[in-house]
C-alpha cells in the first residue's frame, strides 16, 4: 500500500479537471434523478390541483428548488392531466402520451444554478482535502469532515441569493431592470441579510450531511480497499462507499430537509400575498409544530424517496 514499496504512482488531478468531472457528474445525476421527481409532482398535482401562486418543491438530484405555479391552462407540464394509478403507471403513460422528454420537464432552468453549485462544492472539497493532507498528513481522519463542512458552507452561501432571484423570476417574467429594482428594494427594506432568507435551515441540513457523507465515504473506501488488497479503489468500491454513506447521511439529516422545505414554502406564501411573516418562523419553531401535528414521524416524511435519490 506504500507507494515507496512499489505501489503505483498517484496521478494528480488539476482543478480544471476536477471542475469538468464534477460538471459532468452533476448533469448525469440530474438526468437520472429528475424523472423521479417529475413523476412525484405529477402524482401530487392530480390529487391536489396547484392554483396560480401556489408553490411546490422541485428536485433535480443536486438541489431543491422552490417553483411557483404559473397562470394558464393545462399546458404547463405539472398541470397536464394524466389519471395515473401509481408511479410505474405514471412513467408509462407520460412516455406513451407525451414523449420521453417530458420526464425531464422543468430541468433546464434549475441546472443554471445546480451545476455551478455542484462544481464549487466538489472542487473546493478536493482542493481543501489535498491542502489539509499536505499540511497535516494523509492519515488524519477529521480532514474529510473539515473539508466537507467548509466546501458545503461556501457553496450554500454563494447560491442562496441566486435561488431567491430565480424563484422570483419563475413566478413572473421580469426584465433585468425590474429584477434590479426588486433586489434593490428588498435590500433597502430588509437589509442585505434578506437575500439569504432560508439559508439557516439549508446549512443545518447540508453541512451535517456533507460532514457525515465525506467522513463515512473515505472510511468505507479505505476499508474496502484494504479488504480487497487494492491500492486504488475501483468503480464498484467508490459506488458502494458513496451509496452507503449517502443513505446514512440522508436519513440523519432528513428532519432538517423537511423543515427547510416547509419554511421556504411558507415564506413564499406570506410574501406573495403581502402578509406579515409570523415571528414563529424559526427552524426550531417549525420543527416543534411538525412534531406537534404529526409526531416524530412527520420529520421523516419522504424517507424512501430520499434514500433512493442519495
Amino acid at each position: 500500500m506504500d507507494p515507496e514499496a512499489g505501489g503505483p504512482e498517484i496521478v494528480k488531478v488539476t482543478p480544471l479537471q476536477q471542475m469538468l468531472a464534477s460538471c459532468t457528474g452533476a448533469i448525469l445525476t440530474s438526468l437520472m434523478v429528475t424523472p423521479l421527481d417529475v413523476v412525484k409532482i405529477r402524482l401530487q398535482a392530480q390529487g391536489n390541483l396547484l392554483p396560480k401562486g401556489k408553490c411546490f418543491v422541485y428536485s433535480n438530484g443536486l438541489m431543491d428548488h422552490l417553483c411557483v405555479c404559473e397562470e394558464g391552462s393545462n399546458k404547463v407540464w405539472y398541470k397536464k392531466p394524466g389519471r395515473f394509478q401509481g408511479t410505474l403507471d405514471a412513467f408509462l403513460k407520460i412516455i406513451r402520451n407525451e414523449g420521453i422528454k417530458s420526464l425531464w420537464s422543468g430541468l433546464p432552468p434549475t441546472l443554471v444554478m445546480a451545476v455551478p453549485a455542484t462544481v464549487i462544492y466538489f472542487t473546493c472539497y478536493d482542493q481543501l482535502t489535498a491542502i489539509l493532507r499536505s499540511k497535516l498528513g494523509g492519515n488524519e481522519t477529521y480532514i474529510p469532515i473539515v473539508a466537507g463542512i467548509v466546501a458545503r458552507f461556501g457553496a450554500v452561501t454563494v447560491i442562496s441569493p441566486l435561488e431567491l432571484i430565480r424563484t422570483k423570476m419563475q413566478s413572473k417574467k421580469f426584465s433585468y431592470q425590474e429584477l434590479h429594482r426588486f433586489v434593490s428594494k428588498k435590500v433597502s427594506e430588509d437589509g442585505w441579510i434578506s437575500l439569504w432568507r432560508g439559508w439557516a435551515p439549508t446549512v443545518l441540513r447540508d453541512v451535517p450531511f456533507s460532514a457525515m457523507y465525506w467522513y463515512n465515504y473515505e472510511v468505507l473506501r479505505k476499508w474496502l480497499c484494504e479488504k480487497s488488497d487494492l491500492y486504488e479503489p475501483t468503480f464498484m468500491i467508490n459506488f458502494t462507499s458513496g451509496a452507503l454513506s449517502g443513505s446514512f447521511a440522508a436519513v440523519a439529516t432528513l428532519p432538517f430537509d423537511v423543515v427547510k422545505t416547509q419554511k421556504q414554502t411558507q415564506l413564499w406564501m406570506y410574501e406573495s400575498h403581502k402578509m406579515p411573516v409570523p415571528s414563529n418562523m424559526s427552524t426550531w419553531a417549525i420543527m416543534k409544530n411538525i412534531v406537534g401535528e404529526n409526531g416524530l414521524s412527520g420529520l421523516f416524511t419522504g424517507l424512501k424517496s430520499s434514500k433512493i435519490k442519495s
